[in-house]
């Protein structure tokens, strides 16, 4: 039966390439682990001419003799991005795409009972003639064997491929049911399976010799002998159909998944199987929406790079499934694209497990190229659709260049190619120009057309060149609105007000799929783009994976914790001539109520928001005094609510005349013999925070009647650090293990303090290295670091510090299960 052998371990790297490399072991090497970048980078501030080289790997590998009469495949899970690889001075394989999986037939190079060697010449230049290179590309695209590289071993009888289809019997509606009824529903579903087999099954299988069986988990489905075989390109096609079946539905609320093992059966041996983690749903675009399992879901996601710091793409398993988690669990997403390019089976895997619908697309950044170009492009649809067909959250392939012209003739291929090796799938293809040639089954758009005081999405019939077909907004905000996490209050505000207008807008507008915002994090990019340090601002986290003001918005969506998010600090220094202007409470709390020197001044409701579509939208802070100036004692109950509301409004439109305040005024000189000399102490009393009493405001989050979190607004008088871990346990399993260790710098009522910027360092003890630089300066008062294994159990524990703060201390172990 197949075997998988991981060969992660021991590679030996030059960033030159020699031809003598070919057939001879290098001469000088470093000795490292795949994942690999060719060049760690700074986090900001670098030419992104330092990774772009031709570079070798080496690995020499025993065979052993029981291996003869096997069949050998050796894969690379990914290699940025043109390379070559040699076994024994041979020749095996020309791959020319950084993005996609590709498999080697090595049966007959390999010298039984003896040592060989692998060699890969690695092209990461971006002056390459394939996607996504030929003009600017706005995202890095580094370089390295940056995904796992392993042999299969089989008999030479076997599985060449096989495409599991499951479906369900008739359609199903969730829409009137709760999360936990969807959890037990139960209904029937089929599985279609294509099987090509190797083609010395011919025989075998006349002589009835061969049988084929397939488990749904442990459950028998199918059992009989192999006939009916069709001669194809790649060998023989035999088509399984099962019986209905009693399944649970996948579906975002509840992804229940299922294991399909079908096993190639000779004379009672088992010679080969085959094992797809599969789910049964119904995915459907239609013309006024999406649809899972018959019931109508607004798709609401971010847009996903594949990069980290210092190591770009270079970041193994644990740190590709967290990415899956933040979004899922922390940002309250259903969907997310996967821009643009395929990314890790390890993140799309957790996709699968967390309930996160995917758009996933081919390599490419708005430049089209010549021919040669094209065909490679061809190939990678074909690529993607087989490699990554049997995920059930993925639910749309991408089959054009993100943001390019149309081009008929080349997108009649790539959807050709798409729906031939996946007929269950739509396609779709990102544009950015309305009325666009339409091929796919789903017109996705990038609208930017929100600026931040306009409408927050155009109308799907301004946009589509076809108002039958379904409609999806792939990208809003990003380039729009730069925004850092050391950028001012009102900045980050607005930001995050930004990313509500659209959610909004979208949430209003039936007939539109939904929405994938730009996007998740920052990341690295060209000179041509970003701010001027080869950063891209766009992200509503950092690059840590740390949340700016923007993520609160998302983060309101959550049905499992409570969100309370006050988008300022109450200093009034924050703001130009001190005007405090407006801000909000962005929560999913049944009510918050607000205090200010722990007196009641208001309790706000979601139905406070102006965001008329969304559950949970931003509330604005609209009250500073509350009962104050009426129990002051000093003024009559008329006096006091004309001087409240005169001073909300100066509070919210700053020390300018408007229609309103004058009227107020005019009212409580003339009617109410309020003499304007009072004007100044009666704002420095109520609102004014220079010198005086220190003024506390104190936010509760209530639920159920019960409070649930708290954030209080204070003087800083105290500054510590807070890190968190994203495990403890590093476990090797094939390769190294990663943790991340998110970091942000806050006061005694744990408020970030966005304008830290003393030194930050790490230091680390037991079997740990540190990725990066060991002292950072915090950006708007976080970082992170990232800690890796190195491949030897013991305890230890990570030390960050910061002179005039406390030093944290997190215990950490590894794991070493496989040598």
């Amino acid at each position: 039966m197949a075997q998988r052998v991981y060969l992660d371990r021991k590679w030996r790297f030059n960033e030159k390439f020699d031809e003598e490399m070919i057939s001879q072991p290098m001469k000088e090497s470093t000795l490292i682990n795949i994942p690999h970048t060719v060049k760690e980078t700074p986090f900001s501030y670098f030419d992104e001419g330092i990774y772009q080289m031709v570079s070798a790997y080496q690995k020499s590998i025993f065979a052993p003799a029981q291996w003869a009469d096997k069949l050998l495949i050796l894969t690379f899970e990914a290699v940025g991005h043109c390379c070559d690889v040699y076994i024994n001075g041979r020749h095996m394989k020309h791959h020319e795409c950084g993005y996609t999986a590709f498999s080697i037939d090595v049966s007959d190079v390999l010298n039984f009972g003896e040592e060989n060697l692998i060699t890969v010449k690695v092209d990461s230049r971006e002056s390459l003639n394939q996607p996504p290179f030929g003009y600017v590309v706005d995202y890095m695209t580094y370089g390295g064997i940056y995904r796992d590289v392993y042999f299969e071993v089989k008999e030479q009888t076997h599985f060449k491929s096989l495409f599991v289809q499951p479906s369900l019997l008739e359609r199903v509606s969730t829409s009137k049911r709760t999360p936990k009824q969807i959890k037990m529903m139960k209904v029937q579903g089929i599985l279609k399976t294509e099987c090509i087999l190797s083609e010395n099954i011919y025989e075998l299988a006349v002589d009835e010799h061969v049988f084929i069986k397939q488990y749904l988990d442990e459950d028998l489905l199918i059992s009989q002998p192999v006939g009916g075989l069709e001669k194809v390109e790649d060998g023989y096609l035999l088509n399984l159909t099962t019986a209905p079946t009693t399944v649970k539905l996948w579906d975002v609320e509840s992804p229940h998944l299922y294991q399909i093992k079908t096993q190639l059966v000779i004379d009672d041996n088992v010679v080969d199987e085959h094992v797809e983690t599969i789910g049964f749903r119904s995915s459907e675009f239609r013309k006024n929406g999406y649809y899972l399992n018959g019931r109508k879901l607004k798709l609401r996601g971010l847009n996903r790079h594949q990069s980290y710091p210092y190591v770009g793409y270079a970041m193994p398993e644990s740190m590709q499934r967290l990415d899956a988690k933040i979004l899922k669990e922390e940002l309250a997403l259903n969907a997310v694209r996967t821009s643009h390019y395929p990314q890790s089976h390890y993140f799309i895997d957790e996709c699968d497990k967390l309930g996160l619908l995917v758009f996933t697309e081919i390599p490419g950044w708005q430049h089209i190229g010549d021919a040669d170009w094209k065909n490679i492009a061809v190939e990678n649809t074909k690529d993607m659709v087989i490699q990554y067909r049997h995920h059930p959250s993925i639910i749309l392939w991408g089959v054009r260049i993100n943001e390019s012209q149309d081009d008929d003739e080349f997108y009649t291929r790539t959807n050709e190619v798409a729906h031939k090796y996946d007929p269950t799938r739509p396609t779709g293809g990102v544009r950015a120009h309305a009325k666009s040639s339409l091929l796919e089954d789903v017109y996705t758009y990038n609208d930017f057309v929100h600026s931040g005081s306009n409408k927050g999405c155009s109308k799907k019939s301004d946009i589509t060149s076809n108002d039958e077909k379904p409609y999806l907004v792939s990208e809003y905000n990003g380039h729009m609105y730069p925004t850092k996490t050391f950028d001012a209050e009102e900045h980050r505000q607005e930001h995050a007000m930004r990313h509500a207008n659209v959610l909004d807008a979208i949430a209003g507008e039936p007939d539109i799929a939904g929405s994938f915002g730009w996007c998740m994090f920052d990341y690295n990019t060209h000179k041509d783009f970003g701010s001027g340090d080869r950063i891209c601002y766009h992200g509503v986290m950092d690059m840590f994976r740390n949340p700016k003001l923007a993520a609160s918005v998302y983060s309101a969506f959550s049905e499992m914790d409570t969100v309370l998010d006050i988008t300022t600090s109450f200093d009034i220094g924050e703001h130009p001539a001190c005007n405090r202007g407006k801000s909000y409470i962005i929560t999913n709390a049944d009510s918050v109520k607000m205090y200010k020197n722990d007196v009641l001044i208001k309790e706000y409701f979601p139905s406070d928001s102006k965001y008329e579509n969304l559950k949970h939208g931003p509330i604005l802070i609209d009250d500073f005094v509350g009962d104050a100036v009426e129990q002051d004692g000093e003024f009559t109950k008329g006096q006091a609510k004309l001087i409240k509301k005169a001073l909300n409004d100066v509070t919210l439109g700053g020390f300018k005349i408007t229609p309103s305040l004058a009227w107020t005024a005019f009212r409580l000189v003339v009617f109410h013999h309020v003499s304007p000399s009072k004007a100044v102490p009666i704002y420095n009393k109520f609102i004014g925070d220079w010198g005086g009493e220190s003024r506390e405001y104190k936010f509760e989050a209530i639920k159920d009647g019960q409070v649930v979190k708290t954030v209080k607004k204070a003087a800083v008088t105290k500054a510590h650090i807070n890190a968190k871990i994203s495990h403890t346990l590093l476990t090797e399993l094939h390769t190294y293990d990663v943790a991340q260790v998110r970091i942000t710098i806050a006061d005694q009522n744990d408020n970030q303090l966005y304008f830290f910027g003393q030194p930050v360092s790490f230091e680390v003890e037991g079997p740990f290295e540190i990725i990066g630089p060991k002292v950072v300066s915090p950006m708007g008062g976080s970082t992170g670091v990232y800690i890796k294994s190195i491949g030897e159990d013991g305890d230890g524990k990570l030390t960050i510090s910061c002179d005039g703060l406390e030093p944290v201390e997190i215990g950490i172990s590894a794991e070493c299960l496989i040598n």
